[in-house]
């Protein structure tokens, strides 16, 4: 079974930057796809960055030019890079992994999920 675990969230101005970790620990392979998505308050929870078990990735636009999203399989671990935030970008950020190769963009695409990270921007 897999255990998502994610880190790296935190408060910053306007412009800055963050990089968010999530480590599967247990069963997992470099061929699942896995996902960030986010929840702000009263608001559905959407997806941020995906990426598929080859590396194709996929993205909403309004982070276009400003997240990264990428995987380190030697570690099980995948990344958000987070450059240029803005205050709408504040949310619980969420990862999100399945077993097929395809990453999907809804939360229904993907059965395993972390315990969630704030990011808070200020203006």
């Amino acid at each position: 079974q897999v255990q998502l675990v994610e880190s790296g969230g935190g408060s910053v101005q306007a412009g800055g930057s963050l990089r968010l970790s999530c480590e599967a620990v247990g069963y997992f392979y470099s061929s699942y796809s896995m996902a960030w998505f986010r929840q702000a308050p009263g608001t559905e929870r959407g997806g941020v960055e995906a990426i598929e078990g080859g590396g194709r990735t996929s993205h909403r636009d309004s982070v276009k030019g400003r997240f990264t999203v990428s995987r380190d399989n030697t570690k099980n671990t995948l990344y958000l890079q987070m450059d240029n935030l803005k205050p709408e970008d504040t949310a619980m950020y969420y990862c999100a992994a399945d077993y097929q190769y395809r990453a999907g963009f809804e939360p229904d695409d993907y059965k395993f999920w972390g315990q969630g990270t704030q990011v808070t921007v200020s203006s």
